[in-house]
């Protein structure tokens, strides 16, 4: 695994092991960045399930001010902070060891608005999805401008419109899919 293009291009981040984490693939996270373009210059970019750490890194790679990881799990939280360390990233980053509707929490507390929030929870627990997407759509964290973009199983159907935040692109690339989400706003 590696970083794709910008800052720390070409330079490899540690992988998973044993631990029983599914990374975004790189041909995958090439083809989010590919679609995001200049918008993720100077955006606040936050990487929910973080896992390596992986999309947000290349978000920052890319010229992203900011990121916000949100990871819970104890060993995945240390391989996290070792792709940090390894990359020499301290200023820009931030790291939530809380789950992942506590940190959006969090950052909602603190009148934050994330430019680009993205989901990538393990594909077993489906009802994940639902629980962050449920409170992206009635949190202050989004603006007009967010992108919510949902890393799924391609056979896992995701709802095309919630109260707030409607299904503006659905990308399949193998068995994984992205699934991008705007607010409607208002007539």
């Amino acid at each position: 695994m590696r970083i794709i293009a910008g800052q720390f291009g070409s330079r490899k981040l540690l992988s998973v092991g044993k631990l029983r984490l599914r990374p975004t693939s790189d041909r995958l996270r090439e083809t989010l960045f590919n679609v995001l373009g200049p918008m993720i210059e100077g955006a606040l970019f936050v990487d929910v399930f973080a896992g390596t750490g992986a999309v947000g890194i290349e978000a920052l790679s890319r010229g992203a001010r900011e990121a916000v990881f949100i990871e819970s799990h104890p060993a995945t939280l240390a391989l996290l902070g070792k792709n940090l360390k390894r990359l020499g990233i301290g200023r820009g980053a931030e790291v939530l060891a809380v789950d992942a509707k506590r940190g959006l929490e969090s950052l909602a507390a603190q009148h934050r608005v994330a430019d680009f929030v993205f989901l990538d929870p393990p594909y077993e627990e489906s009802g994940e999805y639902e629980r962050v997407l449920d409170f992206l759509d009635d949190s202050h964290l989004l603006a007009p401008i967010s992108r919510v973009i949902v890393e799924h199983a391609s056979r896992h159907e995701l709802p095309d419109r919630l109260t707030r935040l409607e299904r503006t692109r659905l990308l399949e690339q193998g068995d994984a899919a992205l699934s991008f989400y705007q607010l409607v706003l208002a007539a």
